[in-house]
């Protein structure tokens, strides 16, 4: 059924639920019996016994091995010792690694597994995510991320990411209408929230419709889970090389096998004694723990950076790529705005631009640092937190008009003692031919076309070096006067 195409009370009747009392503790238990638990079944772990055979699932090492027998065979037990202890240190590194990274994946894990609030039995209770079910109705505001996916019921200038699921790092405006078509793309169901998703700003109510394997992230984790493994280059490089070297030294030996005996006249055990002989010591068995151990320095360098690997053989893989290519600004980053620079004519327009940077602004503070939209937030970083809460405290709003795709722009108005004033952000272009005056330190004046090339040209200079480009303008009863 897709939820995002039927109207509250078609869905509430299809989850079995109650928008006001939510599910009672019998529903809980008949909805998790019929759509399992809230979590994203995993593989079965591997065993560390497992972990470190498969160590040795490698055609150079098999060669070492084959080697070390063929050492204990012609009484060179010295060398068969050798190569044993460095194939076995190779796998007890290899082991070691894959362990550590199970245990830095797990606490990440259980860092990553936040309480949800729902209502149940017409009560707000705060429970595991794990153990939220399909039909619960969700409590979502800025702060959270959305523990499964559900059609939205209640929204209050809600904003939620996505990048994770859509690929899209900016911050979507959710709404409760119905959307009539059946088919549609995950990123324009508005009306829809996703697991994993992180609520930017505002709040909202949903009902959950989908949990655990059934949400569009569980749809991905079993993909991923039933993807079969490839080879990585460096992978490859070794399984070719040691086709060739194990050909090249069987032909080396039968040729001085051939020559040994059938020329120099030597019995056949002792031609086939130097031949293994010469097998034995043409052998690199260095090559696997030098191997082995470059990967474990290039694993060490990339953990002190905050990055784990799971498999060393990965660090080489990575190495390999020279250029990332992403359509998606912040997404593969930490989707994080500053503010580099301002441009405002005078000293009075430099505060009514600070001014308008913390009132046209839906950013709050927590514990965590700022929360809400990457733009907003970097322009409440601007400020000192002090300075920003003054600001709003002293100059509370009265209304507004949020921001919207097609205006392109936001407006709050403000009460600055008896005044009812407006300040707006947005777009240049489209801001720019709504200007009519200009901030001076002690007057405002009719803005003229000098002014007008003057902001074309900052704006035509950010954009070159990169940077998005915001206006604010601030409007008293009929004068509207220009901040950037």
């Amino acid at each position: 059924m897709n939820y995002f195409n039927q109207d509250e009370k078609t869905v509430l009747e299809a989850l079995g639920t109650s928008r006001e009392n939510g599910l009672s503790d019998a529903q809980v238990t008949e909805s998790r019996e019929k759509h399992g638990a809230n979590v994203i079944a995993e593989e079965k772990p591997k065993s560390i016994f497992k972990v470190f055979l498969e160590q040795f699932a490698d055609l150079l090492v098999i060669i070492l091995i084959i080697a070390s027998i063929i050492s204990m065979l012609t009484d060179n037990a010295e060398s068969a010792i050798v190569i044993l202890v460095v194939i076995t240190m190779n796998a007890i590194l290899g082991t070691v690694q894959h362990v550590k990274a199970q245990k830095s994946l797990a606490s990440l894990k259980a860092m990553s597994s936040p309480n949800a609030r729902v209502i149940r039995n017409g009560q707000q209770v705060e429970i595991p995510a794990s153990e939220v079910v399909v039909g619960d109705i969700l409590l979502i505001e800025a702060g959270n991320v959305a523990s499964a996916d559900g059609r939205i019921l209640e929204s209050a200038s809600l904003q939620v990411n996505e990048s994770a699921l859509t690929g899209e790092s900016l911050n979507i405006l959710k709404s409760t209408e119905k959307i009539d078509k059946e088919e549609l793309p995950l990123g324009d169901r508005v009306n829809m929230i996703y697991s994993g998703s992180n609520i930017s700003n505002g709040r909202g109510v949903v009902a959950v419709t989908g949990v655990g394997m059934d949400t569009e992230i569980g749809k991905i984790a079993s993909l991923m889970q039933n993807a079969k493994k490839k080879t990585t280059p460096l992978q490859a490089s070794l399984n070719q090389f040691s086709k060739i070297l194990s050909f090249v030294i069987i032909g080396i030996c039968i040729v001085v096998f051939l020559l040994t005996k059938f020329i120099n006249g030597q019995a056949l055990d002792d031609a086939l004694m130097f031949a293994i002989a010469l097998a034995v010591a043409a052998i690199p068995e260095a090559l696997s723990s030098i191997i082995t151990i470059s990967l474990a320095i290039g694993t060490q360098k990339m953990s002190r950076q905050k990055a784990i690997i799971k498999d060393l053989k990965a660090v080489e893989g990575l190495g390999c790529v020279s250029i990332i290519c992403s359509d998606k600004t912040g997404t593969l980053t930490q989707n994080k705005m500053t503010v580099r620079d301002t441009t405002a004519p005078t000293f009075k327009a430099t505060q009514e631009l600070k001014l308008a940077m913390a009132l046209c602004n839906d950013a709050a503070m927590s514990e965590n640092g700022w929360l809400g939209d990457p733009t907003e937030t970097a322009l409440s970083a601007y400020l000192t937190e002090a300075e920003y809460n003054k600001i709003r405290t002293e100059n509370p709003r009265i209304d507004e008009i949020p921001f919207d795709s097609d205006r392109k722009l936001m407006t709050t108005v403000h009460m600055f003692g008896s005044e009812r004033t407006a300040y707006t952000k947005g777009a240049m272009d489209v801001l720019l031919p709504r200007l009519r005056y200009v901030v001076e330190d002690e007057d405002i004046r009719p803005i003229n076309p000098e002014d007008l090339e003057e902001i074309r040209k900052a704006n035509l200079e950010y954009s070159e070096n990169g940077m998005r480009v915001l206006a604010f303008a601030k409007k008293i009863l009929n004068r509207l006067c220009y901040n950037s």
